[in-house]
C-alpha cells in the first residue's frame, strides 16, 4: 500500500462523518456561525497553519507559504427545507442509505466542503504542498449573492491566489465554466383613473403587454440556438394602484436572462433596450441585499457574464493528470454548468479557475437531495492530487 493510499484509508471514515455532521448542522443563507466555527474547529484540529473568519463571516484555512498558490473555494450555505414531511430521509439526520448521504446541503455543498478541507490535510501530511500555499475557504451568502463572498474575503485579507477550484457539483467531472446571468427588473408607468373610466387614464399593465409578448419571442429565438445558449424568462409580474376599482400607474416585470458564452454586456443591454423600445418603461439589474451572520450589510448587482478556461490552460492540464491518477483514465467527458457560482469573482480579476464537486447539481435543492459517499471520497482524493500536480 503507498503512502497516499495509506493516509486515504486512515482518514475516510473520519471524512465521511464530517460531511454528515455537516449536514446535521441548519445554515440557510445569513445564519451560517454554527457550521463556519464547527469547520474552524475541523481545520484546527487537522494541523492547518492559519484559520480566519473574515469580516463577512467566511472561514479561511491556510496550508503551507509557498510561492504557488491555489484556493478551494465550497459555500456553506443551503437554502430552506419547506417539504420536510416529503422527504424519504429526514433532511438534516446526515444519514447514509444505499450508499449515498442525505441531508440539505449533502450537494449543494456540504459534500465539498469536507473533501476540499480533508484533501488540504492530506496533501500537508504527504509534503505535497512544498513550494505551495493551500487555501480553503467555506463561504457563505453564496445562494442570494455568489461571487460576493470571494469579493470580501480577497479585499479583506488582501488575497489573490495563483489559481482556483471552484468546488460545486459537478459528478466529480471537470467543470471548465458556467453561463452567466443577468436578474432585470423591467417597470412600465402608466396614469390612474378611476376603473368606471379607464379612457381617462393609461393601464400600466398594457403597457407591459407588448413586452411580454417580445419577451416570449426573444426567448424562442434564443432556444433555437446552438448550447450552450443563453436563456430569457418572464418569472415574476406585479402592479400597483391605488385600488382594486383604479387603473394601474407601475407594472413590475422581473426577467432571469441567463448568458451564453460570447454574450458581451453590450449584446444584453441592447436586447434589453429592444424589449421596451416605443413603450413608458426602463429597465435595470435588479439589486439584492442580503446581511450576513456577522452583521454586515452586502449588497449584489447579479449581472454576469459567461466563462471558460481553455483544454490546455495549465489548470485544466494539471486536472486532467488528478483525474487520471484518481480514475486510472483521463476525463471522457467536462462539464459546463447551467448555473451561476462564487467563479464570477475570480474570474472578473483575471484569475484561473475551475470547477470540481461531488454530486449531482440537479438534485441541489431538491427533497431527498443526497450525494454518493464514493464521490466525496474521490473528490478528496481529486483535490490532493491536484495540489501535487499543479
Amino acid at each position: 500500500m503507498s503512502e497516499f493510499d495509506l493516509w486515504m484509508s486512515l482518514l475516510k471514515e473520519d471524512l465521511v462523518e464530517f460531511a454528515q455532521n455537516l449536514v446535521r448542522i441548519p445554515s440557510i443563507s445569513g445564519h451560517e456561525e454554527e457550521i463556519i466555527r464547527f469547520a474552524a474547529q475541523q481545520m484546527h484540529g487537522l494541523g492547518y497553519d492559519e484559520i480566519r473568519i473574515d469580516g463577512m463571516g467566511n472561514l479561511l484555512g491556510r496550508i503551507g507559504s509557498g510561492e504557488k498558490a491555489i484556493l478551494f473555494d465550497s459555500h456553506v450555505d443551503t437554502v430552506a427545507v419547506t417539504d420536510e414531511d416529503q422527504w424519504e430521509v429526514p433532511p438534516f439526520s446526515g444519514a447514509i442509505v444505499d450508499g449515498y448521504l442525505y441531508g440539505r446541503g449533502s450537494v449543494d455543498m456540504k459534500s465539498s466542503v469536507a473533501a476540499s478541507i480533508y484533501a488540504g490535510a492530506l496533501a500537508k501530511k504527504l509534503g505535497w504542498n512544498d513550494g505551495k500555499t493551500v487555501y480553503v475557504s467555506c463561504t457563505v451568502l453564496e445562494e442570494d449573492c455568489d461571487g460576493e463572498n470571494l469579493k470580501h474575503l480577497f479585499q479583506e485579507q488582501n488575497l489573490r491566489p495563483d489559481y482556483v477550484v471552484i468546488c460545486e457539483p459537478s459528478e466529480n467531472k471537470i467543470a471548465l465554466g458556467h453561463k452567466g446571468k443577468a436578474q432585470v427588473t423591467i417597470k412600465t408607468h402608466g396614469i390612474s383613473a378611476h376603473g368606471s373610466a379607464p379612457e381617462k387614464g393609461v393601464n400600466a399593465i398594457y403597457e407591459m403587454a407588448e413586452i411580454i409578448r417580445r419577451v416570449e419571442e426573444q426567448s424562442g429565438r434564443l432556444m433555437q440556438q446552438d448550447a450552450p445558449r443563453g436563456s430569457l424568462a418572464m418569472t415574476y409580474i406585479s402592479s400597483r394602484a391605488a385600488s382594486l376599482n383604479a387603473i394601474p400607474a407601475m407594472c413590475d416585470a422581473y426577467l432571469d436572462r441567463r448568458v451564453a458564452p460570447g454574450e458581451t454586456e453590450e449584446v444584453i443591454r441592447e436586447e434589453l433596450d429592444q424589449l421596451i423600445q416605443g413603450k413608458n418603461a426602463a429597465w435595470h439589474v435588479e439589486p439584492v441585499t442580503r446581511r450576513s451572520w456577522t452583521g454586515l450589510e452586502i449588497n449584489y448587482q447579479p449581472f454576469h457574464l459567461a466563462w471558460k478556461i481553455d483544454l490546455d490552460h495549465e489548470l485544466t492540464r494539471a486536472c486532467m493528470v488528478a483525474y487520471q491518477a484518481v480514475y486510472g483514465s483521463p476525463p471522457g467527458e467536462f462539464v459546463f454548468w447551467d448555473f451561476s457560482t462564487n467563479a464570477v469573482t475570480p474570474v472578473s480579476m483575471g484569475i484561473p479557475t475551475i470547477g470540481f464537486g461531488p454530486g449531482d447539481y440537479k438534485l441541489a435543492h431538491m427533497c431527498n437531495e443526497r450525494c454518493k459517499v464514493d464521490q466525496i471520497v474521490e473528490a478528496c482524493n481529486f483535490y490532493a492530487r491536484l495540489i501535487w500536480a499543479i
